[in-house]
């Protein structure tokens, strides 16, 4: 990347017991630690709210115009990071804090029923696991704020955007361990990203399956782990999982 690059970091506001939600407190750490030299890092606070994320993610994308936004929410009882490939249109039928639910059950009307990350999120995790870190990848974001906003997010920044489901219990649950391995992660997704904001690792947007011949390789070598901490938990089964902001 070459001059100074913006990336954006959301985190979710109040939800349920989280006076203060965890994913909100993780990105204000990740705005003062930095990504960076050449990484301006802005942060905002979604909230819970179909409605006004919607809003929030247009704003980010018409005024920041980022390189990348990062997108942090909870998976409450979990004990792993998780990364979000694909984000689903359509489905969703839980309430929000304000008590609304979109009447089309979905982010935008007619879009796309799957979206996918620019950055190929198997691989980084792989790379991860490799050093001992429990960093796992999933298709399924859990049909909620998270993977609204998501899905709204790639949707507006053509695919230029990841879901990081951050876990509640655990030893990664305490920010000294998480803090740093989630610095490590997105500088891991953004080396995959070259000068015009596709990641040389990329799922088509609109295709839905890994296998797609359209999935270009990483060149052998360049993507790496940076600043790899060795970070032990407890696995979890992943159907015990419940994914929120």
């Amino acid at each position: 990347m070459s001059g100074s690059e913006t990336v954006v970091i959301t985190g979710f506001g109040p939800f349920r017991q989280f006076w203060v939600n965890p994913s909100w407190r993780a990105a204000q750490d990740l705005k003062l630690c930095g990504l960076g030299e050449r990484i301006e890092v802005h942060i905002k606070e979604i909230p819970v709210s179909y409605v006004q994320s919607q809003h929030v993610i247009a704003e980010i994308w018409q005024t920041l115009n980022p390189k990348f936004v990062v997108h942090l929410g909870v998976a409450r009882g979990c004990r792993v990071v998780i990364l979000e490939q694909t984000a689903k249109n359509s489905g969703y039928r839980d309430r929000d804090v304000c008590g609304f639910c979109p009447e089309s059950h979905c982010c935008v009307n007619e879009g796309p029923e799957t979206l996918c990350s620019v950055v190929n999120m198997l691989p980084v995790s792989k790379l991860f696991r490799k050093s001992g870190m429990d960093v796992l990848c999933s298709r399924d974001a859990g049909r909620f704020l998270c993977e609204f906003t998501y899905y709204c997010s790639l949707y507006h920044g053509q695919g230029r955007a990841a879901l990081i489901h951050i876990p509640t219990h655990g030893r990664l649950a305490s920010a000294d361990r998480l803090l740093p391995l989630l610095k490590s992660i997105i500088q891991t997704m953004l080396s995959q990203m070259d000068d015009d904001g596709r990641a040389e690792v990329v799922y088509s947007p609109y295709e839905h399956t890994p296998q797609s011949k359209n999935m270009q390789r990483f060149p052998r070598g360049e993507m790496r782990v940076f600043e790899v901490v060795t970070v032990c938990v407890e696995s979890v089964e992943m159907e015990h999982l419940m994914l929120m902001p």
